[in-house]
């Protein structure tokens, strides 16, 4: 959906600008952005910078509160929501629209835009359903980069903010990996087969295609791996996958 809104708000020589970039880039996209940020200045910024970066990202939507942006994600259904922690009518308010997303626009990837790179907003970022975090100091040049990783299934967290993840999981398994042979040596050939295709972002359904295997059985499976590594949800599997080694090691083709 095109959109030029921006024009119907404000006049200005910035703002027209920024809505004919918002048109000519939806033209030419194939990535569509939705930015939730508490300061409406702020989020047109970043927009504008990301129109601005290459062709292939359009700007569809700018929210400053949760609701508002509740409402424009049920509309547009952007490919990707870049959501600021912190919101308009609230602190931490972008992790209150961050539970609701997959309910209001299922096929609509998070990234959680964060002042500074505190444990808490990272791990809840991930653990709310987050993609990627990305840190408001770092320029836009690299969130266009961010865009297109998460866009293309890829998790985006820099090294500190990986540091903090792992340091959550690991406090995590003690208490469910009990059986000695932890980590991706307990899964069967099959099971790591499924966390190999979900590392590299295939959705449940693309790895059920590929494995020639209903997705009742690739969620069953699922649910095992889950029970085996210690993990809740398919982030933090992907997040415990590319940070272990034995990942890369070669598996066993499953005998039928």
């Amino acid at each position: 959906m095109l959109r030029a809104f921006v024009i119907a708000f404000d006049s200005s020589p910035l703002r027209v600008e920024l809505a004919m970039n918002q048109l000519n880039q939806a033209l030419n996209s194939n990535i569509s952005v939705l930015i939730a940020d508490a300061d409406r200045m702020s989020a047109h910024l970043i927009a504008d910078g990301l129109s601005r970066s290459r062709n292939d990202i359009a700007v569809v939507a700018v929210s400053n509160s949760s609701d508002e942006t509740i409402r424009q994600l049920e509309k547009n259904q952007p490919d990707i929501a870049l959501i600021n922690a912190h919101l308009e009518d609230g602190r931490l308010r972008g992790y209150h629209v961050l539970r609701y997303l997959p309910v209001i626009s299922p096929k609509t990837t998070a990234i959680m835009l964060i002042p500074n790179a505190e444990r808490d907003l990272v791990v809840n970022a991930f653990r709310g359903g987050a993609r990627g975090v990305f840190c408001r100091l770092h320029s836009i040049k690299l969130l266009s980069k961010c865009v297109r990783a998460v866009h293309e299934g890829q998790i985006w967290a820099d090294t500190r903010n990986l540091a903090f993840l792992l340091e959550f999981l690991t406090e995590l398994k003690p208490l469910r990996l009990v059986k000695p042979g932890g980590g991706m040596a307990r899964l069967t050939p099959r099971e790591a087969e499924v966390v190999h295709l979900l590392a590299d972002g295939f959705s449940t359904r693309e790895i059920s295609r590929k494995l020639a295997l209903t997705e009742h059985t690739i969620r069953n499976y699922l649910s095992a791996i889950y029970d085996k590594l210690g993990v809740s949800s398919r982030v933090e599997l992907a997040l415990y996958a590319v940070a272990r080694e034995d990942l890369s090691h070669p598996v066993a083709e499953e005998k039928s």
